[in-house]
C-alpha cells in the first residue's frame, strides 16, 4: 500500500466519523425537539377539557348572576381567546410567538374565571348548587393537571434548549435551522403568589 492509500483511507474514515457524529447530533436534536411537543400536546388536551368546562360554568351561574352579565360575557370572550390561541400554538409548538400568545391568553382567562370565582362567592345559593360544584371540582382537577403538564412541558423544552446550545450542537441547531423553544411561563404576578386562606 503506497503512503497516498493510507491518508485517503485515513480522511475517509475521519469523514464517515464525523458524518456518523453529525447525524447523531441531528437525530438527537430531532428526538428532543419532538418530546417538547409531545409534552406540550399533553397541556394541550388539558387547556380543550378547560375550555369545554368554561360554557358549562357559565351557563350554570348565568341563572343565578342575572345582574352579572358583563362578567359572564368577559368570561367567554377569554375563554374563546384562549381557545384560538390555543389552536394556533398546537399547530406549532416551536413557534414562541404562538407559545407567548397563548400565555397572554391563558392569564387574561385566569383573570376573567378568578372575577367569576369571586362574584359567585356573593351568592349562596349559586354555591350551594350540584351542578356548580361538580363543575368547580372538575375545573380545579383539570388546573391541577394543566400545571402538572405544563412543569413536563418545561422541562422537556430546557433539556432541549441545553442540548441545542451546547457546543457543538449550536452549529447542527443552527445548519439545520433548530430555534430555541419558549417555556410556558406564568405572566401574571398575581398568579405567582400564594392565595391567602382565612379561616375567620
Amino acid at each position: 500500500m503506497t503512503p497516498v492509500l493510507i491518508v485517503l483511507g485515513i480522511l475517509f474514515a475521519l469523514v464517515v466519523i464525523l458524518g456518523l457524529w453529525g447525524v447523531g447530533i441531528y437525530n438527537r436534536l430531532v428526538d428532543l425537539r419532538n418530546r417538547f411537543k409531545n409534552a406540550f400536546s399533553q397541556i394541550d388536551v388539558q387547556l380543550k377539557r378547560r375550555y369545554d368546562l368554561i360554557p358549562n360554568l357559565v351557563e350554570t351561574a348565568k341563572g343565578y348572576l342575572k345582574h352579572e352579565r358583563e362578567t359572564l360575557e368577559a368570561v367567554i370572550k377569554a375563554r374563546n381567546i384562549a381557545l384560538a390561541a390555543s389552536q394556533s400554538a398546537a399547530a406549532n409548538p416551536a413557534d414562541a410567538g404562538a407559545i407567548k400568545g397563548l400565555m397572554s391568553a391563558e392569564a387574561g382567562l385566569g383573570g376573567a374565571l378568578s372575577r367569576l370565582m369571586v362574584v359567585a362567592e356573593q351568592y349562596p345559593d349559586l354555591k350551594a348548587n350540584q351542578n356548580m360544584m361538580q363543575l368547580t371540582e372538575e375545573l380545579t382537577s383539570t388546573e391541577n393537571k394543566i400545571a402538572f403538564a405544563r412543569q413536563a412541558y418545561n422541562d422537556s423544552v430546557m433539556v432541549y434548549n441545553t442540548s441545542r446550545e451546547t457546543f457543538p450542537n449550536v452549529i447542527f441547531a443552527g445548519m439545520f435551522n433548530f430555534q430555541p423553544a419558549e417555556l410556558f411561563q406564568i405572566e401574571d404576578t398575581a398568579e405567582r403568589t400564594a392565595p391567602k386562606v382565612s379561616f375567620t
